[in-house]
């Protein structure tokens, strides 16, 4: 099992997930943070620190966001997602977007 980044940390990013993460399993793109659900021991520490309640044990994500769990795999391999293992400063926005929905189109790669 994994966890599972969803929709709702698009153009948010807010990093507090990162801080008590043991096994630096967050990857960190421009608009988004996800899983490597190759590094994830599935110990739940992260999902009650997101302040926007983005992060889902894999078995508990959303029907409407299931599409992330794979979405988060294929982004976490990508070359330019690298580890994140400290808290930064969410986008400068985030507030503006952390209560919106459906922001998948908005996703930067």
């Amino acid at each position: 099992m994994t966890h599972t980044v969803t929709e709702a940390c698009i153009k948010c990013k807010y990093t507090d997930c990162v801080d008590v993460c043991p096994v630096e399993c967050f990857r960190e793109g421009p608009n988004i943070l996800t899983i490597d659900p190759d590094e994830c021991i599935d110990c739940a520490v992260c999902i009650p620190e997101c302040p926007v309640n983005a992060i889902y044990a894999e078995e508990d994500v959303p029907s409407d966001q299931q599409h992330m769990t794979a979405l988060n795999a294929e982004l976490s391999r990508l070359p330019g997602w690298k580890s994140i293992t400290k808290r930064k400063a969410p986008l400068p926005d985030a507030d503006e977007w952390k209560d919106k929905t459906n922001k998948l189109p908005l996703l930067v790669r």
